[in-house]
């Protein structure tokens, strides 16, 4: 069963003074669905749109067009409390940094009640009992978290507690914007597997933002690349990552390291375009970069394509 969908989500950002000003397509028609008890990741290189997509389907951004469907019904820009509070109680947060998700000054068990209390999950005499199941599904302890500050955590733990807090009120799906940039690389699969055993043991979907196409492989169903903001390869994690179809998709694969001397760059980097060329391009947004560009690239924008059970937008497989 479809759990969330987007369809034709954009977002213009309008800047500059009245009498000269530009405007900024940071998402551009995007499209996705993601399914009950599944791992769906949002890919690409900073300033793809990613994470205005998801600040979108928070509502903490409104869009300029396009809906959001949750659960089939349209949640786009919500403005009823009553009809907001219900769907932040199924769709929860965890954020890039939780040193700054947490106040320095209150004690971590104050927002685990407040949470609990906030949206009224349980009667007070239970509370205590669904804190402990919350953090008990994150390895941690109430007891041994409660009465502690932030600063008394490792910045891996407190991205845990940050879950559990999420998992306070039995949501149907997380959106995690870059869990893991955060926190050290020892720790990172950690969080990651975390995630993985809430889909198989809760049923709970996440929606997974990242520029990290490792752990994107590791843990995802299904993945869209977003160039741009433009989804230009969509698909089943293994298809898309393992045999990319799109230039770009294909050059994130290839800038991954591999710990091999004979495998080391030797191509220089070379930026031509500056972003403001690339986004008032008429054409394909990547056609500055593209090794296999053509004329009709320049001007005019690819079409979404199905090709091996994937969506591609390019003109190559036209």
């Amino acid at each position: 069963m479809k759990l969330l969908e987007v369809k034709d989500l954009t977002k213009i950002f309008r800047m500059g003074s009245i009498f000269s000003r530009t405007k900024l397509v940071a998402v551009d028609r995007v499209n996705f669905e993601i399914e009950e008890s599944e791992i769906f990741t949002l890919a690409g290189e900073s300033g793809s749109g990613k994470t205005t997509v998801s600040r979108i389907i928070l509502n903490f951004l409104e869009a300029t067009s396009g809906k959001i469907m949750y659960r089939g019904k349209d949640i786009t820009n919500i403005k009823d409390r009553e009809e907001k509070m219900r769907f932040m109680k199924e769709v929860q947060a965890i954020f890039q940094n939780p040193f700054e998700t947490f106040n320095p000054l209150r004690k971590v068990g104050n927002y685990l009640y407040e949470t609990a209390t906030n949206f009224s999950v349980a009667r007070k005499d239970k509370v205590e009992e669904l804190l402990k199941e919350a953090l008990d599904a994150v390895g941690l302890k109430l007891e041994e978290v409660k009465e502690k500050y932030p600063s008394e955590f490792s910045g891996g733990q407190l991205q845990r507690i940050s879950v559990a807090r999420a998992l306070i009120t039995k949501p149907s799906l997380l959106v995690a914007d870059e869990p893991v940039s955060m926190v050290d690389a020892s720790l990172r699969m950690s969080i990651v597997n975390l995630f993985k055993e809430l889909k198989e043991k809760y049923k709970v979907s996440v929606l997974y933002i990242t520029h990290d196409l490792a752990t994107a492989y590791y843990v995802s169903d299904k993945i869209a690349i977003m160039f741009r903001g433009n989804i230009v390869e969509m698909g089943d994690v293994e298809k898309v990552l393992m045999e990319p179809k799109h230039p770009y998709t294909m050059m994130l694969k290839e800038s991954i390291p591999e710990p091999d001397p004979k495998k080391r760059w030797k191509k220089k980097v070379d930026l031509k375009m500056t972003e403001k060329e690339e986004y008032s391009m008429k054409g394909c947004k990547f056609a500055g970069r593209c090794p296999y560009v053509k004329n009709i690239c320049k001007t005019t924008e690819p079409p979404d394509i199905n090709l091996d059970g994937r969506v591609v937008k390019c003109f190559l497989y036209k």
